[in-house]
């Protein structure tokens, strides 16, 4: 274990993925104020639906989160120029973790790996070759990197893919089914719209999926296959860039398969003029104990994580309670309707609330089908009517969800108070109604 983790292999690999990865949160950043993204998600709604518990984390007012969203994206550069590398690596993962806590209406699973990967970098010594942190001190300049390094992102990246391969192991996905719904908004795409509607695709995408997320890590690992794998991996994030559009994510996969090619491979592309290190010295570190206990704890919650919504009842499909941090990328499509009646305790009054005075059209298309999002909003009701002086119950009426094009079915019970209903956060709330397989 020790030889595996503490030989000491060239750096180069590290270096070029510090410049990758700086330059593509320079571009989420910056594109996400130039595409309009933190305009609609961050700026326009009247109130964002963070995760539950961090209430306190609010956008910031006025042209507060453009500038926040430029702050990072100037982070971004200074990563992969390497200056001030460690500030600016513990800067950006702080702030992108806050604005990804304080909304879940643009949730995507990319952007809880980006915090992951963030945190990594923090921790490692990216900034010792090719860096402005170099040129200020030279003292710090390094041929070599611990192997634990690439250990680390593989290990991280195995269970990434391993978990969104074994999550699409469901009815849905083995019929294609849930292929069918996610590729009927894309038929007015020019050229391939027609083309992505055909069974014969949906059962190519289905079959692939499933076979790429569980092989790719180790087909990389493995020199035989590596080629082929990076091949693979190309036409893969680049067909899920242009189809699903999902930001970095494509691309920030590609960069890490820099991990997986010997280290003199990426100095003789990237870095012909720098010195190759190939002594492959073991040294074994002062704070081993301490790498061995942080990075078992991080990687033992990594694997328990996604695998907590068998512990709750029901399904995670038709629930959605454990369904983040967990891995499951393009499972399901979501429809829904709800109503919401705000009754005063005093009087006995009843009135129906016009969801379009208070939240965006993109709002509007998720609350009636996430839980979380319609008990937040019964509390946010509460909130405002307890400052007008009253005390109210809400009641979700006509909750109904459709799960991948399926017949619709009632999903909150309506003679539950939501404002009075507490947040579980690890366990089943009893106000989601059973689903279409729950053996109640």
């Amino acid at each position: 274990m020790k030889r595996l983790l503490f030989t000491k292999i060239d750096n180069s690999p590290l270096i070029i993925f510090r410049v990758f990865f700086g330059t593509l949160v320079m571009l989420e950043c910056y594109g996400a104020i130039i595409t309009g993204w933190v305009r609609r998600t961050l700026v326009e709604p009247q109130f964002t639906f963070n995760f539950i518990g961090f209430d306190w984390l609010q956008p910031l007012p006025g042209y507060g989160m453009y500038i926040y969203f430029f702050i990072m994206g100037t982070l971004g550069i200074f990563i992969a120029l390497g200056y001030r590398y460690r500030f600016s690596t513990i800067a950006f993962t702080l702030l992108w973790t806050g604005v990804y806590l304080m909304q879940k209406t643009s949730y995507n699973n990319h952007y809880y790996l980006l915090i992951l990967i963030s945190g990594m970098m923090c921790l490692f010594p990216a900034n010792r070759g090719y860096s402005l942190d170099v040129r200020r001190n030279p003292e710090l300049k390094a041929d070599s990197m611990h192997s634990y390094i690439k250990w680390a992102v593989a290990l991280q990246l195995l269970i990434v893919y391993t978990y969104a391969s074994i999550a699409k192991l469901y009815a849905d996905w083995l019929d294609f089914g849930i292929i069918k719904v996610l590729m009927l908004n894309k038929a007015e795409y020019p050229i391939i719209g027609a083309i992505l509607q055909e069974p014969w695709i949906h059962k190519i995408v289905g079959v692939f999926g499933i076979i790429f997320d569980l092989l790719i890590i180790p087909a990389l690992l493995w020199k035989p296959t590596r080629k082929a794998a990076f091949v693979a991996s190309i036409f893969f994030h680049l067909f899920n860039s242009v189809v699903f559009q999902i930001g970095i994510f494509p691309y920030l996969s590609l960069a890490f398969t820099v991990f997986f090619f010997e280290p003199e491979t990426i100095r003789k592309i990237f870095f012909k003029h720098k010195v190759p290190y190939v002594l492959k010295q073991l040294q074994i570190p002062t704070n081993t104990k301490l790498i061995y206990v942080l990075g078992s704890t991080y990687f033992l919650v990594q694997l328990l994580l996604p695998l907590r919504h068998h512990l709750i009842k029901d399904d995670v499909l038709w629930t959605e309670e454990g369904h983040r941090l967990s891995w499951r990328m393009m499972l399901r499509s979501r429809g829904g309707t709800v109503t919401f009646q705000v009754v005063d305790k005093d009087t006995g009054n009843a009135e129906k609330i016009d969801l379009k005075e208070y939240l965006t059209n993109k709002q509007l298309r998720r609350i009636a089908t996430y839980p979380d999002f319609i008990w937040q909003f019964a509390q946010r009701l509460k909130k405002e009517y307890a400052e007008k002086g009253k005390t109210i119950s809400v009641y979700a009426l006509n909750s109904r969800v459709s799960i991948n094009g399926k017949p619709y079915r009632a999903f909150i019970d309506p003679k539950v108070d939501l404002a009075a209903a507490k947040w579980n956060y690890f366990w089943h709330n009893p106000w989601i109604l059973p689903g279409p397989n729950s053996e109640d």
